[in-house]
């Protein structure tokens, strides 16, 4: 079996989802979702790695109880989108299940080996996550096989289009473009869950841990933005093309990327607020008895910069299932 998959197995190339048809919304859907879940597991598991220790990761965030979760939450969402994805290169209703092209698609495709290798990765993230109780071993289990499960969703999108060396960078480019992605969205979850805690159980304790963790996250941020901005500038030379930029807003496609990257570009300055005005500002904030206004700020911050990531995954969830600009000429 080929290690790269046919164009017709490429999600951007099937019948069921070119330009002159109606937009899946099920699939975008699930789509959506597995880039959530999937990249929370691996963020939030590396985010507990690098950002606490011991107990803190059973005492600030239950971090088992979240991981596990998302885990088996990853498994019910990769079940539903095989089911799914089969439908739609079918093209067949996606009720009742259509077991046939199930199994054409699981034994005939690289779709359906990523599939495979995603759903191991599942089950030893969740066994290794349940048994963790903070130890950092495991807690490395958890994020190396949850960084596998995320990188086989690069097999169901467009970096999966192209064949020979460009091939294979486009795949390389998605599959680490996906990993800083995840790394953000599962920091950005730990810390929303830091400074959600109410303020009458936010003590001194918790206050420093928090500040010490979001300070700590500067270096780790960095590299995540500078290895989503070079992945993404690759992927948009590789999809669209030098020639095809002015023509971005006259397609649909065009029209979600420009919003993708706006919503980025408010998210790297809600993430430069954070880092070198709101996290010195709760750290002013520690020694005296109110801390509420520091807190706030950094919660009404994070909020937003959460949602916008949240919106930005949905539109690569959809941009994924619309053909490219270069595709189409």
């Amino acid at each position: 079996m080929s290690c790269r998959a046919t164009p017709t197995a490429s999600p951007a190339t099937t019948p069921s989802r070119s330009s002159d048809v109606e937009t899946d919304w099920p699939l975008i859907a699930v789509r959506f979702a597995l880039f959530l879940a999937l990249g929370g597991l691996f963020g939030l598991s590396a985010f507990g790695l690098y950002g606490l220790k011991g107990r803190e990761r059973a005492s600030a965030l239950a971090l088992r109880l979240w991981l596990v979760g998302l885990g088996l939450l990853g498994l019910l969402l990769s079940a539903i989108a095989l089911a799914l994805l089969a439908a739609a290169m079918a093209g067949t209703p996606p009720w009742p299940i259509d077991r046939e092209a199930i199994g054409m698609l699981l034994s005939g495709s690289t779709i359906g080996t990523a599939w495979e290798a995603r759903m191991t990765a599942l089950v030893v993230a969740s066994v290794a996550a349940l048994a963790a109780a903070g130890r950092a071993p495991l807690l490395g289990v958890v994020v190396i096989a949850s960084a596998v499960a995320l990188a086989t969703l690069a097999w169901t999108g467009h970096g999966a289009m192209d064949e020979g060396a460009k091939g294979w960078a486009h795949l390389l480019a998605d599959i680490l473009h996906l990993l800083a992605a995840g790394a953000w969205v599962g920091a950005l979850f730990g810390l929303v869950l830091l400074v959600a805690r109410p303020t009458r159980r936010a003590d001194a304790a918790h206050l420093t841990l928090t500040h010490r963790v979001l300070h700590g996250f500067g270096l780790v941020g960095t590299i995540v933005v500078g290895t989503i901005i070079v992945t993404g500038l690759v992927n948009t030379w590789l999809l669209v093309g030098v020639g095809n930029l002015p023509k971005l807003a006259t397609s649909l496609y065009g029209q979600l990327l420009l919003a993708k990257l706006v919503l980025f570009g408010a998210m790297l300055v809600l993430a430069s607020l954070n880092r070198f005005r709101l996290t010195p500002a709760l750290e002013q904030a520690l020694p005296g008895s109110d801390q509420r206004g520091a807190l706030s700020a950094l919660r009404r911050s994070l909020g937003i910069e959460a949602v916008s990531a949240i919106t930005i995954l949905a539109l690569v969830a959809w941009l994924g299932t619309l053909e490219p600009p270069m595709s189409a000429m």
